[in-house]
């Protein structure tokens, strides 16, 4: 989407009472449109697919088809190519959260998130961008660092300048497009160009999945 445009929206929960609260928390703002919701992860896929929405807020847990399974089959389908998926779960340890950003997950937050945050969260994957709790970094982070690593290069990492392999292993330690302005000392305008450019590069959706590289690699 473009910067400015009005975000639309799929809240996919079954809990009524957190559908309620996101629905009602979208509806405050100005730039947020909501398309629909959905009560599990088979109704999300069938509506996300009739009527792709800019970005889907997706509880991991749902009954039948479960939110990481729902989110595999959305970013695989033509229709959704251009929709960001922002899983949502109450517990932070949970053991899908690198699953998850594995699928391909746009951003993963515990549903304790501040409003604000959640509306950020919201608003940086409409662009392309990410976010994790941080409670949720750290997690991946110590499980990616914790036991015996797979190494997989990534086929394509090899087209990447010095500078982006250095920029895709800041990425890996959880450095935002500032923290990686303020280590390179460059701007953060040429921080995010450096972003872009290794997500084209390695066929990336979004920066999650570029922290996963980053450790598969060997990066970090």
């Amino acid at each position: 989407m473009i910067s400015g445009e009005t975000i639309s929206l799929g809240i996919a929960d079954d809990q009524q009472l957190i559908r309620m609260g996101l629905r009602v928390l979208a509806e405050s703002e100005d730039d947020l449109r909501l398309s629909w919701e959905a009560e599990d992860g088979r109704q999300a896929v069938r509506l996300a697919r009739a009527d792709p929405p800019d970005v889907i807020l997706m509880d991991i847990r749902m009954p039948g088809l479960d939110g990481i399974e729902a989110l595999r089959q959305i970013v695989a389908a033509p229709e959704t190519a251009g929709t960001r998926v922002v899983m949502l779960t109450t517990f932070e340890s949970d053991e899908n959260v690198f699953a998850a950003l594995r699928a391909g997950a746009a951003g993963f937050l515990v549903k304790e998130t501040e409003p604000n945050d959640l509306l950020r969260a919201i608003r940086l994957a409409a662009v392309g961008e990410s976010l994790l709790s941080p409670s949720v970094t750290r997690r991946v982070i110590e499980t990616l660092q914790g036991g015996a690593r797979t190494r997989r290069v990534h086929p394509l990492l090899s087209s990447l300048t010095e500078r982006e392999r250095e920029v895709l292993a800041l990425i890996g330690e959880g450095c935002n497009n500032a923290e990686i302005a303020e280590r390179l000392v460059v701007s953060p305008a040429t921080a995010r160009t450096h972003v872009s450019r290794i997500m084209v590069k390695l066929g990336a959706r979004d920066r999650a999945q570029l922290v996963v590289i980053a450790y598969q690699s060997g990066l970090v």
